[in-house]
């Protein structure tokens, strides 16, 4: 094999695929990227068996060149080495050569390195996906929607299921929805799609969503998304980016959703967050991170907490609007941080049925999304 390729471009494709090479692993192969060349251009290879990352570089894009193919060819070099010479590399094109013996020069302006490749036929092929459910959504609502919910996904092993965020598709209509069992986030989106294409249960890894919304541009390009049994791939632009699904039923969570409500408080969402984060400045030096809501006669709300060793805070809030039945009820303040930092709009409804259910916070400004907190019993 050898290549002349622009630095820049190589430098991000190595950056993407890098992400799903694995520091652990009992396959030797699987440290390393696969380089390969075809009448199109480079492609690199990375994956850790969970998540798996396929970038191309062509040879010209927009009138920019990208690459130069002398002699077709693939090798496989050590992900850790490989990256770390790409980005200290002096001049913009890198010239790359394999001999017979896979052993790879890489040059740049003045300095050459020589390393060991390892045979790219050895290299695990990608898992070739039937393309019958597919579906395009905007890169940055993807990105959004991931971001809105995936912080929700638990990160104990005790029910592995829960270590990953639901997707669901109905009508058009996709959904993702992420718990831990003390906490809920949903966010449901219209998409393009067949009329007829539904699925339920398709459980995505945290960390493969998570790894995602790193290499998605924040742009509206659409990326494509191909849903098979155990698989799910994402084509976004010269990138394709597989991730393994989780086995196993995700809980039917729509059971815990409260229908009705007996206390109703609107209020700003900064003024919320803030109120409940100078709360939490003592209630997360101790071990509960708790924080009370309490509804004051006079149509205030009032945020307490109290640390025994340190102190306790008392924070007034005036609402937007409160109607119903008087309150007390204590949460967990970091969950509420959470929701709370992941809504867009600038006013939600916290919804109660009392001081022991759980309780729902929406925008008021549109119905895409809700996050749903469990109390905790301090009384």
């Amino acid at each position: 094999m050898h290549i002349t390729v622009q630095r820049d471009k190589l430098s991000n494709a190595v950056s993407h695929v890098s992400k799903a090479v694995s520091s652990r692993t009992t396959i030797p192969i699987l440290t390393g990227i696969k380089i390969k060349t075809d009448d199109e251009g480079l492609t690199l290879t990375a994956s850790d068996s969970d998540i798996s990352i396929e970038v191309q570089i062509p040879l010209e894009e927009a009138g920019e060149w990208g690459v130069t193919i002398h002699q077709p060819g693939s090798i496989v070099l050590t992900a850790r080495i490989f990256s770390e010479i790409v980005r200290k590399l002096p001049s913009n094109e890198i010239d790359i050569k394999v001999d017979d013996r896979l052993v790879t020069q890489i040059r740049s302006g003045q300095a050459e390195f020589t390393i060991n490749g390892m045979d790219a036929n050895e290299y695990p092929q990608l898992p070739h996906l039937e393309e019958d459910k597919v579906f395009s959504v905007p890169c940055d609502l993807l990105k959004s929607m991931i971001r809105q919910t995936v912080f929700g996904v638990s990160t104990s092993e005790m029910r592995p299921i829960l270590t990953g965020l639901m997707w669901s598709l109905e009508k058009g209509q996709l959904r993702f929805v992420a718990t831990d069992s003390h906490r809920l986030a949903s966010r449901t989106a219209m998409v393009e799609c067949r009329e007829d294409l539904s699925f339920h249960n398709v459980v995505v890894p945290g960390k493969s969503c998570n790894e995602l919304v790193k290499i998605l541009d924040d742009e509206q390009n659409p990326a494509d998304i191909v849903v098979a049994d155990n698989q799910i791939l994402v084509k976004s632009k010269h990138i394709l980016f597989y991730s393994r699904l989780l086995e196993g039923t995700y809980p039917d969570t729509t059971r815990i959703i409260p229908q009705g409500s007996k206390t109703e408080i609107t209020v700003s969402t900064k003024e919320f967050l803030q109120s409940i984060e100078r709360a939490s400045l003592l209630s997360r030096e101790g071990k509960s991170n708790v924080v009370k809501l309490v509804t004051l006669p006079d149509g205030t709300v009032e945020i307490t907490s109290n640390a025994p060793e340190i102190g306790k805070v008392t924070d007034i809030l005036a609402p937007k609007a409160m109607n119903g039945e008087e309150l007390k009820i204590s949460f967990n303040a970091k969950y509420m941080i959470d929701a709370l930092r992941a809504i867009d709009s600038s006013e939600i409804k916290a919804s109660f049925t009392g001081p022991m259910s759980p309780f729902v916070i929406r925008p008021t400004d549109h119905d895409w999304m809700l996050h749903l907190i469990l109390p905790v019993r301090t009384y």
